[in-house]
């Protein structure tokens, strides 16, 4: 075979590889933008249809995105003959998944604990959570990890495997949320009245339900009386509750000083008595004092 022959055949084979690479090229562009601008919109609208959660929503989005990118991968090599470069690709994919899954096993638990709160119905952005003693509200929640906006203004980014390996309290998953205000009171004071000035002050806030009924009852004898009151708050949100609280606080301390009971006072002691001094006499035999006082 001539010099000019294998020449021939390299050049018709890397126009062939060109033939495929721009078929492949067409072929992924005109897939992703039927992905972009045709299918992830009517996902997004069958969504807000159904009145999907906006975390579960934002999920699916990411894992459509994800879809779109990957089908017109596949399909872009298919169409221009490619396919080998799928199986190779396969086994690479195996490869490195064992390999990555010892070396990335955080990364790997993150993104499992990502799906699954995700997919939690009570888990949602917006609310607001407190676990291992910090507290915010969810801005955003990615399969990686949850973003945090704190009550200081902070951000903090929580790796999704610290948040279903521990306890989290989530304050607004109710339609209402349990508020309790503790007020001191000397041993002296009218409890009765304390009592009544605690429900009538919770009864007549406008925020505080009827339904379940406030509660106050003595709940600690110490240096004073500790007096607390249970209330409810609908639709609650960490503004609204910080809000609810002050207003009835400061409505109690009013009602109660009109009332004439003080808030939290030590009870004074009454000491009777003389204090003196007792004078010490010398013995008149040797001239050595006697303390009077030990007699």
């Amino acid at each position: 075979m001539s010099v000019l022959t294998r020449l021939e055949q390299l050049i018709a084979a890397y126009l062939s590889l060109l033939d495929n690479v721009v078929t492949f090229l067409m072929t992924f562009a005109l897939v992703y933008a039927v992905g972009r601008f045709v299918v992830l919109p009517a996902v997004r609208l069958a969504m807000e249809y159904r009145g999907t959660e906006r975390t579960l929503q934002e999920g699916f989005e990411s894992a459509a995105a994800f879809g779109v990118i990957a089908s017109a991968v596949v399909i872009g090599l298919s169409i221009a003959g490619l396919d080998f470069i799928l199986e190779r690709a396969a086994i690479l994919v195996a490869g490195l998944t064992v390999a990555l899954g010892f070396a990335a096993q955080n990364v790997v638990g993150n993104l499992v604990s990502g799906v699954f709160i995700v997919t939690d119905p009570t888990f949602n952005i917006g609310d607001w959570i407190r676990w291992n003693e910090q507290e915010g509200v969810i801005e955003d929640i990615r399969f990686r990890s949850t973003r945090v906006r704190t009550f200081d203004n902070e951000v903090i980014t929580v790796p999704n495997s610290e948040l279903t390996a521990n306890a989290v309290t989530n304050a607004v998953v109710n339609e209402r949320l349990r508020l309790t205000v503790p007020v001191a009171v000397n041993y002296d004071d009218d409890l009765d009245t304390v009592v009544r000035v605690l429900a009538e002050t919770a009864a007549d806030h406008a925020d505080v339900l009827e339904q379940p009924e406030p509660v106050v009852r003595v709940a600690e004898l110490g240096e004073t009386v500790e007096v607390v009151a249970s209330l409810w708050i609908a639709d609650p949100d960490h503004v609204a509750y910080g809000r609810i609280r002050s207003e009835y606080a400061r409505e109690v301390v009013s009602r109660l000083e009109d009332a004439g009971i003080d808030l939290g006072q030590a009870n004074p002691q009454a000491l009777e008595g003389e204090i003196g001094v007792v004078p010490r006499e010398t013995d008149s035999r040797e001239g050595n004092p006697v303390d009077r006082s030990s007699s």
